[in-house]
Protein backbone atom coordinates (compact mmCIF):
# COMPACT_ATOMS: atom_id res chain seq x y z
CA UNK A 1 0.00 0.00 0.00
CA UNK A 2 1.08 3.53 -0.97
CA UNK A 3 2.49 5.55 1.96
CA UNK A 4 -0.27 8.00 1.56
CA UNK A 5 -2.96 5.46 0.95
CA UNK A 6 -1.53 3.72 4.26
CA UNK A 7 -1.67 7.24 6.31
CA UNK A 8 -5.53 7.87 5.46
CA UNK A 9 -6.66 4.58 6.33
CA UNK A 10 -4.55 4.01 9.72
CA UNK A 11 -5.27 7.97 10.40
CA UNK A 12 -9.35 7.47 9.43
CA UNK A 13 -9.27 3.82 11.56
CA UNK A 14 -8.03 5.74 14.49
CA UNK A 15 -10.68 8.06 14.69
CA UNK A 16 -13.56 6.10 13.51
CA UNK A 17 -12.71 3.94 16.35
CA UNK A 18 -11.98 6.10 19.14
CA UNK A 19 -8.68 6.16 19.45
CA UNK A 20 -7.99 9.75 18.32
CA UNK A 21 -11.36 11.32 19.86
CA UNK A 22 -12.91 14.26 19.11
CA UNK A 23 -10.59 17.20 20.55
CA UNK A 24 -7.39 15.52 20.06
CA UNK A 25 -4.66 18.17 18.55
CA UNK A 26 -1.96 17.04 17.38
CA UNK A 27 0.82 18.37 15.01
CA UNK A 28 1.49 17.52 11.51
CA UNK A 29 5.39 16.09 12.73
CA UNK A 30 3.19 14.00 16.01
CA UNK A 31 1.36 12.31 13.59
CA UNK A 32 4.01 11.59 11.18
CA UNK A 33 5.89 9.90 14.86
CA UNK A 34 2.90 7.91 15.09
CA UNK A 35 2.57 6.49 11.99
CA UNK A 36 6.42 6.25 11.29
CA UNK A 37 6.20 8.12 8.08
CA UNK A 38 7.30 11.37 6.47
CA UNK A 39 5.20 14.15 6.56
CA UNK A 40 4.74 14.31 2.88
CA UNK A 41 2.24 11.20 3.09
CA UNK A 42 0.19 12.54 6.43
CA UNK A 43 -0.39 16.02 4.63
CA UNK A 44 -2.00 14.19 1.84
CA UNK A 45 -3.89 12.14 3.88
CA UNK A 46 -4.67 15.12 6.25
CA UNK A 47 -6.06 16.40 3.00
CA UNK A 48 -8.54 13.60 2.31
CA UNK A 49 -9.94 13.66 6.18
CA UNK A 50 -10.23 17.14 6.31
CA UNK A 51 -12.22 17.04 3.01
CA UNK A 52 -14.74 14.40 4.65
CA UNK A 53 -15.05 16.27 7.54
CA UNK A 54 -13.22 14.37 10.18
CA UNK A 55 -10.11 16.58 10.91
CA UNK A 56 -10.07 20.73 10.53
CA UNK A 57 -6.37 20.91 9.64
CA UNK A 58 -4.39 24.28 10.51
CA UNK A 59 -1.06 25.58 8.78
CA UNK A 60 1.71 25.35 11.18
CA UNK A 61 -0.77 24.21 13.89
CA UNK A 62 -1.52 20.86 12.91
CA UNK A 63 -4.65 19.32 13.18
CA UNK A 64 -8.15 18.61 15.38
CA UNK A 65 -9.79 15.85 15.09
CA UNK A 66 -13.45 17.24 15.11
CA UNK A 67 -16.61 16.65 17.20
CA UNK A 68 -20.18 16.42 15.94
CA UNK A 69 -23.31 18.18 17.04
CA UNK A 70 -26.71 16.46 17.41
CA UNK A 71 -27.35 18.57 14.14
CA UNK A 72 -24.49 17.56 12.38
CA UNK A 73 -25.85 13.85 13.28
CA UNK A 74 -29.48 14.84 12.00
CA UNK A 75 -27.93 16.32 8.52
CA UNK A 76 -25.98 13.27 7.95
CA UNK A 77 -28.70 10.73 8.76
CA UNK A 78 -31.14 12.81 6.50
CA UNK A 79 -28.99 12.51 3.98
CA UNK A 80 -27.46 8.53 4.34
CA UNK A 81 -30.52 7.39 4.99
CA UNK A 82 -32.40 9.11 2.02
CA UNK A 83 -29.52 7.06 -0.44
CA UNK A 84 -29.72 3.90 1.27
CA UNK A 85 -33.63 3.95 1.14
CA UNK A 86 -32.55 4.39 -3.07
CA UNK A 87 -30.29 1.57 -2.97
CA UNK A 88 -32.59 -1.00 -1.45
CA UNK A 89 -35.17 0.11 -4.12
CA UNK A 90 -32.72 -0.35 -6.70
CA UNK A 91 -31.90 -4.29 -5.27
CA UNK A 92 -35.75 -4.93 -5.62
CA UNK A 93 -35.94 -3.35 -9.40
CA UNK A 94 -31.94 -5.38 -10.59
CA UNK A 95 -33.50 -8.76 -8.52
CA UNK A 96 -31.47 -10.59 -6.49
CA UNK A 97 -29.69 -13.85 -7.65
CA UNK A 98 -30.11 -17.27 -5.23
CA UNK A 99 -26.93 -16.94 -3.75
CA UNK A 100 -27.29 -13.06 -2.77
CA UNK A 101 -30.65 -14.15 -1.30
CA UNK A 102 -29.25 -16.58 0.44
CA UNK A 103 -26.53 -14.54 2.19
CA UNK A 104 -29.24 -12.25 3.34
CA UNK A 105 -31.26 -15.04 4.75
CA UNK A 106 -27.88 -16.03 6.49
CA UNK A 107 -27.60 -12.90 8.24
CA UNK A 108 -30.93 -12.50 9.69
CA UNK A 109 -30.47 -15.24 11.50
CA UNK A 110 -27.61 -14.50 12.87
CA UNK A 111 -28.56 -11.25 13.89
CA UNK A 112 -31.86 -13.22 15.14
CA UNK A 113 -29.60 -15.52 17.42
CA UNK A 114 -27.13 -12.30 18.44
CA UNK A 115 -30.49 -10.52 19.92
CA UNK A 116 -31.40 -13.80 21.64
CA UNK A 117 -28.56 -13.77 23.25
CA UNK A 118 -28.58 -10.01 24.26
CA UNK A 119 -25.47 -9.84 22.43
CA UNK A 120 -25.97 -6.24 20.94
CA UNK A 121 -22.30 -5.46 20.15
CA UNK A 122 -22.39 -8.77 17.72
CA UNK A 123 -25.73 -7.57 16.09
CA UNK A 124 -24.70 -4.08 15.77
CA UNK A 125 -21.77 -5.34 13.49
CA UNK A 126 -24.01 -7.62 12.07
CA UNK A 127 -26.56 -4.95 10.82
CA UNK A 128 -23.43 -2.85 9.38
CA UNK A 129 -22.96 -6.09 7.23
CA UNK A 130 -26.82 -6.98 6.25
CA UNK A 131 -27.20 -2.91 5.12
CA UNK A 132 -24.06 -2.71 3.29
CA UNK A 133 -24.67 -6.06 1.57
CA UNK A 134 -28.19 -4.38 0.27
CA UNK A 135 -26.10 -1.38 -0.65
CA UNK A 136 -23.91 -3.87 -2.75
CA UNK A 137 -26.91 -5.05 -4.61
CA UNK A 138 -28.19 -1.63 -6.00
CA UNK A 139 -26.07 -1.71 -8.76
CA UNK A 140 -25.03 2.09 -8.63
CA UNK A 141 -21.76 2.52 -7.91
CA UNK A 142 -21.47 5.94 -7.21
CA UNK A 143 -24.45 5.55 -4.94
CA UNK A 144 -22.29 2.93 -2.94
CA UNK A 145 -19.42 5.50 -2.97
CA UNK A 146 -21.58 7.95 -1.48
CA UNK A 147 -23.04 5.95 1.02
CA UNK A 148 -19.44 4.67 2.81
CA UNK A 149 -18.30 7.90 3.16
CA UNK A 150 -21.40 8.60 4.88
CA UNK A 151 -21.63 5.84 6.75
CA UNK A 152 -18.15 6.54 8.33
CA UNK A 153 -19.18 9.83 9.18
CA UNK A 154 -22.27 8.49 11.57
CA UNK A 155 -20.33 5.22 12.32
CA UNK A 156 -18.84 7.47 15.99
CA UNK A 157 -21.86 7.99 16.88
CA UNK A 158 -23.43 4.07 16.24
CA UNK A 159 -20.40 3.15 18.09
CA UNK A 160 -21.10 5.76 20.96
CA UNK A 161 -24.87 4.62 21.34
CA UNK A 162 -23.79 0.66 20.93
CA UNK A 163 -24.64 0.07 24.71
CA UNK A 164 -27.61 1.73 25.52
CA UNK A 165 -29.66 0.24 22.57
CA UNK A 166 -32.60 -1.69 23.30
CA UNK A 167 -32.88 -5.11 22.71
CA UNK A 168 -33.34 -4.95 18.74
CA UNK A 169 -36.17 -7.24 18.15
CA UNK A 170 -38.35 -4.28 16.39
CA UNK A 171 -35.35 -4.35 13.78
CA UNK A 172 -35.04 -7.80 13.24
CA UNK A 173 -38.86 -8.29 11.94
CA UNK A 174 -38.72 -5.02 9.87
CA UNK A 175 -35.76 -6.73 8.17
CA UNK A 176 -37.59 -9.83 7.73
CA UNK A 177 -40.22 -7.60 5.41
CA UNK A 178 -37.70 -5.63 3.92
CA UNK A 179 -35.93 -8.72 2.40
CA UNK A 180 -39.22 -10.20 1.18
CA UNK A 181 -40.65 -7.16 -0.51
CA UNK A 182 -36.98 -6.98 -2.18
CA UNK A 183 -37.10 -10.45 -2.72
CA UNK A 184 -40.94 -10.02 -4.14
CA UNK A 185 -39.21 -7.56 -6.98
CA UNK A 186 -41.56 -5.08 -5.25
CA UNK A 187 -40.09 -1.27 -5.49
CA UNK A 188 -42.69 0.17 -3.78
CA UNK A 189 -43.08 -2.04 -0.91
CA UNK A 190 -39.02 -2.41 -0.53
CA UNK A 191 -38.68 1.90 -0.59
CA UNK A 192 -41.71 2.72 2.02
CA UNK A 193 -40.88 -0.33 4.29
CA UNK A 194 -36.78 1.01 4.49
CA UNK A 195 -37.82 4.02 4.82
CA UNK A 196 -39.81 3.84 7.75
CA UNK A 197 -37.10 1.72 9.20
CA UNK A 198 -34.86 4.09 8.76
CA UNK A 199 -36.68 6.50 10.45
CA UNK A 200 -37.55 4.90 13.46
CA UNK A 201 -33.82 3.84 13.78
CA UNK A 202 -32.69 7.86 13.30
CA UNK A 203 -34.90 8.82 15.55
CA UNK A 204 -34.12 6.29 18.48
CA UNK A 205 -30.08 6.90 17.32
CA UNK A 206 -30.83 10.69 17.85
CA UNK A 207 -32.93 10.06 21.38
CA UNK A 208 -29.97 7.88 22.93
CA UNK A 209 -27.14 10.47 21.78
CA UNK A 210 -29.54 13.04 23.24
CA UNK A 211 -29.70 11.26 26.58
CA UNK A 212 -26.13 10.76 26.60
CA UNK A 213 -24.96 14.44 25.99
CA UNK A 214 -27.00 14.90 29.84
CA UNK A 215 -29.85 17.06 27.60
CA UNK A 216 -27.98 19.53 25.85
CA UNK A 217 -29.42 21.42 23.23
CA UNK A 218 -28.08 20.29 19.59
CA UNK A 219 -26.20 22.68 19.05
CA UNK A 220 -24.43 22.50 22.49
CA UNK A 221 -23.79 18.50 22.57
CA UNK A 222 -20.57 17.75 21.08
CA UNK A 223 -18.01 14.99 21.26
CA UNK A 224 -20.56 12.45 20.00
Amino acid sequence: MPARERAYHELKFRILEGRLPPGTTLLETEVANLLSLSRTPIREALIRLEEEGLVAVRPRHGITVKAQSLDDLADIYEVFSTLEVKAAQLAARRGLSKSEADRLRTLMGQLERATQRDDIEQWSRLDDIFHAEIVSFCGNARLQGTLRQYWDQQYRARMAIMPLRPRPTQSDEEHQAIVAAILSGNEAETRRLHQEHRDRADRQALDLLRSQAGGLSAGEAKGL
